[in-house]
């Protein structure tokens, strides 16, 4: 099924991909790193189709199902989609998206996002199989909030990288081609993302090394972030922010924050509800108290 699916999507997103590097070729890097996003996809279109036919034997399929031959396709595919995603998504291409990060090709842009997930889902699926691990399983049961922390790590290290992208192509020159408010817009995206970006690795970090992380410390971070990205978001995604366009910044703007949302919230719910049980807790003790002093007063 997901063998299928990737296979779809990088046909699609090959097939789009080489459309639009008919169309723009007017820079000599910029068509480099157009021919090196067709490489990448045809590439990965040639693997896929292989180990589709492959599958489809018997006497083909011991050479691929559950081998070490699948996994390293696995990693080749994840790096051939992760690079056809830097490329495709950066403005500088000319290909999904324009100078102001709007997607102009809808089918390139998702269809390689798309392509992406689907290598990950391989990925995940072989390991699951292969060798017993259960990604998802491990990760909730690592430590609370690791999945949310990763998820916000993800998506403000688009966003950073996105809004660097627009602040160098529009602000960092001369003359600016957007004005200053849109540039301090876009350096507070910036700024956002990085906050983001450390504040998860160095949560992340700690959760992988000790299987825990001072709730103090996840708790105010948390909180502060949730804060720094609803201005983010707000600020960003206006009509006067470089997020406005639908594109990469403006899906992981929302992504940070929507990932700082249920990170706040789970830190909440968990502080309530050690505050429930030490509350019971101490009310427990004192009816055991009292009991006791009854139970003497009794005696007497």
């Amino acid at each position: 099924m997901a063998i299928d699916l990737i296979l779809r999507h990088s046909t699609f997103s090959g097939a789009n991909t080489a459309y639009q590097v008919e169309r723009n070729h007017e820079d000599a890097k910029v068509m480099n790193n157009q021919k090196y996003a067709v490489a990448s996809t045809i590439t990965s279109l040639i693997i896929i189709a292989i180990v589709v036919l492959m599958h489809l034997s018997s006497a083909t399929s011991l050479f691929i199902v559950s081998t070490k031959l699948e996994g390293l396709i696995c990693i080749i595919l994840v790096g051939l989609h992760s690079a056809t995603v830097a490329v495709v998504s950066d403005p500088y291409n000319g290909l999904a998206v324009d100078e102001t990060g709007a997607v102009m090709n809808g089918n390139l842009y998702y269809f390689s996002w798309a392509g992406f997930i689907s290598s990950i889902i391989i990925s995940v699926s072989f390991l699951r199989s292969v060798y017993h691990v259960d990604v998802a399983g491990e990760i909730r049961s690592r430590s609370a909030r690791l999945t949310y922390w990763a998820g916000l790590l993800a998506a403000s290290l688009v966003v950073m990288g996105a809004a660097a992208n627009i602040y160098d192509a529009d602000c960092n020159v001369e003359p600016m081609y957007q004005t200053q408010k849109f540039c301090n817009r876009t350096a507070f995206a910036i700024a956002s993302g990085c906050l983001g970006t450390v504040s998860s690795l160095l949560v992340v970090g700690l959760k992988i090394a000790t299987a825990s992380a001072p709730f103090k410390l996840e708790a105010v971070l948390s909180v502060l972030i949730f804060i720094i990205n609803a201005f983010a978001v707000a600020y960003t995604t206006s009509s006067y922010g470089p997020g406005a366009p639908l594109g990469n910044l403006y899906y992981f703007s929302w992504g940070s924050f929507v990932a700082s949302f249920f990170l706040s919230s789970s830190c909440y719910e968990e502080y309530t509800g050690a505050s429930r049980d030490e509350a019971e807790a101490s009310r427990r003790k004192d009816e055991l108290f009292n009991e006791e002093e009854e139970e003497e007063t009794g005696d007497f």
